[in-house]
């Protein structure tokens, strides 16, 4: 099979389609043959070589994909050949088949095409886990999205709504139109508004209930700044950096909460666990066209390279897939 490969870290084109060896299922897990798989921010850190894949994990990048089941392990009990599936995966999604664990496989819902579910597996862990597992979001609260153009951003925006939360977001003026068609109850420009102001008026001066950050320490003073009493930050990206100063004495009189979480390195139980709250919770909102996969493009999956640039230019909406 074709699959790519990246020999030494560096820019996009270090992104190499090349012929390595077909992948073998193991012991409970399924080899997929990949009808489309989505760009992740996480696989542009993984060619820069700041973010390598967990130890057993393939090393093409890739952490969803969508297609059909080709091959079985030992073990596997619920999934069978031909089963049309979509996956979250700790890599190996930029590849014409892949192996993945069956706890990590979701249906394809109604009402999509297998190419389409490629864009869902791992922003709906990624945001379920986070928004509802960790800050525990709940209807009426307001929940206030960085980033809200991207993947994360749009599935976040309809989840949120979905839930009966008020969702604010950030992001460039250009996307605006398209995240309040989602469900956004304001966008905020991030380059030209303060959006602790923002979030502040629009909610009467309580703040935000839950933040969802890509950020990381460029936006810890003021997502503190504008959360609500009793308020949960979740952090799940580093774009503004790794450090940024916290004055504690805020976060108590708030009684706020901050938490870090990443997915890839998750032992393989604690993903199943997600995926099965994600086919409980999430899947029956998808199936009833609640929630949809707003994809910006797709390319073939040799032109990984400019899938790449489009990410880095954060010039898109939603997701970018790669078709094999």
């Amino acid at each position: 099979m074709h699959a790519i490969v990246i020999q030494t870290p560096g820019g996009p084109e270090a992104l190499e389609w090349t012929e390595v060896p077909d992948p073998e299922p193991g012991p409970g897990e399924v080899v997929v043959e990949v009808t489309a798989a989505a760009v992740n921010r996480a696989d542009v850190l993984q060619r820069r070589g700041h973010y390598p894949p967990p130890p057993g994990a393939s090393p093409y990048p890739g952490l969803e994909c969508s297609g059909v089941i080709t091959a079985t392990g030992p073990g596997v009990a619920d999934h069978g050949v031909g089963e049309r599936v979509c996956a979250l995966l700790a890599g190996g999604g930029y590849a014409q088949r892949v192996a993945v664990p069956e706890g990590q496989l979701l249906p394809v819902p109604r009402g999509l095409s297998v190419q389409e579910s490629a864009a869902l597996p791992e922003v709906a862990c990624t945001v379920w886990s986070n928004v509802v597992d960790v800050a525990r979001l709940r209807k009426g609260d307001t929940l206030l999205v960085h980033g809200g153009g991207g993947g994360i951003g749009t599935f976040a925006v309809q989840l949120g709504v979905a839930l009966g939360a008020r969702v604010l977001v950030t992001a460039r003026a250009a996307k605006h139109d398209r995240l309040r068609a989602l469900g956004a109850d304001l966008a905020i420009d991030y380059t030209d508004t303060d959006f602790v102001a923002a979030v502040r008026d629009a909610t009467d001066g309580r703040g935000a209930d839950v933040v969802l950050d890509i950020i990381g320490g460029a936006y810890l003073g003021r997502n503190v700044d504008v959360l609500a009493p009793g308020g949960r930050i979740t952090v799940i990206g580093l774009q503004g950096g790794r450090a940024g100063e916290l004055d504690l004495g805020a976060l108590m009189a708030k009684r706020g909460t901050i938490a870090a979480t990443t997915l890839r390195a998750r032992p393989v139980a604690d993903k199943a666990r997600i995926v099965r709250g994600v086919r409980e919770q999430v899947w029956p909102l998808v199936d009833a066209g609640a929630i949809r996969p707003v994809i910006d493009r797709t390319l073939p999956m040799s032109d990984a390279a400019e899938a790449h640039r489009l990410m880095e230019a954060s010039d898109h909406l939603g997701k970018i897939l790669l078709l094999p």
